[in-house]
């Protein structure tokens, strides 16, 4: 049985919430239950860590956010609209999905190529084109990287032009899957500074517990597919008996 342990958190309840979760549930083909009723909302500007053991239902969540699973049991809303199969597109360019490995973000030969995909698939003009190119990778900070080839680059570097590619879109959500990985101290500590600096409204599913201390001031943890926890991150990173139950390291 698992506990649960929730802290309500503010609300501003006459606002339409930038993300809302109504008994979300969901099934493999395999019929392993990745979400279990899960009830979430995300208010405008929040920026709000999922954190939980392997297999917990972290990354299943992100995904539902911009329909790349499909058919779902539950209510999934973005800024007030339902995702469903006939909204996908307006959902869609609202919610930015940046995958944990960035080489399944970037296909380009150049990585202003990958970062103008977006924006020429919205038939905008190319002088927009290429402004939302120069501003999205200003805000990464790789402005001079517009030639490079991706595949050339460091880890840290590409996960930069992955945010870049959705950052185009201008989208209201990002929703970041293990942003963290695999990067050196320098590339995770100018990934902290990004985040810090970006105002959409946020969810990243993480167990970089630092990361969570350093940017997210609210905290969700996930277990066999439910919340179990939903909180502040101080009180949560400070609760040693909730950080051992579900194997988070301390920050």
């Amino acid at each position: 049985m698992i506990d649960v342990q929730t802290i309500a958190m503010p609300r501003e309840e006459h606002t339409t919430p930038a993300i809302m979760l109504d008994r979300l549930s969901f099934a493999y083909p395999d019929r392993r239950v990745a979400l279990h009723e899960v009830d979430l909302r995300v208010d405008a500007g929040e920026k709000v860590a999922l954190v939980g053991p392997n297999g917990a239902g972290k990354s299943t969540l992100l995904l539902h956010l911009n329909g790349v699973l499909g058919a779902l049991d539950g209510r999934v809303s973005i800024a007030g609209t339902a995702v469903k199969r006939e909204t996908l597109p307006q959902v869609r360019a609202l919610v930015g999905l940046v995958f944990q490995d960035p080489d399944d973000q970037l296909f380009s030969p150049t990585v202003f190529d990958d970062v103008a995909f977006g924006p020429l698939h919205m038939n905008l003009p190319e002088a927009e084109v290429r402004e939302r190119v120069a501003w999205a990778l200003t805000q990464v900070g790789m402005a001079d990287f517009g030639d490079r080839m991706p595949h050339h680059m460091s880890l840290g570097q590409r996960k930069r032009v992955a945010v870049a590619t959705v950052l185009s879109m201008r989208p209201a959500v990002l929703a970041l899957d293990e942003p963290s990985a695999g990067l050196d101290p320098r590339a995770r500590r100018g990934l902290i500074e990004l985040l810090h600096a970006l105002p959409q409204t946020m969810v990243v599913s993480t167990h970089d517990m630092r990361l969570v201390a350093e940017v997210f001031p609210r905290v969700v943890v996930l277990a066999e597919g439910r919340i179990v926890h939903d909180g502040p991150s101080v009180d949560a990173l400070q609760n040693s008996a909730l950080l051992e139950r579900y194997g988070l390291e301390p920050a």
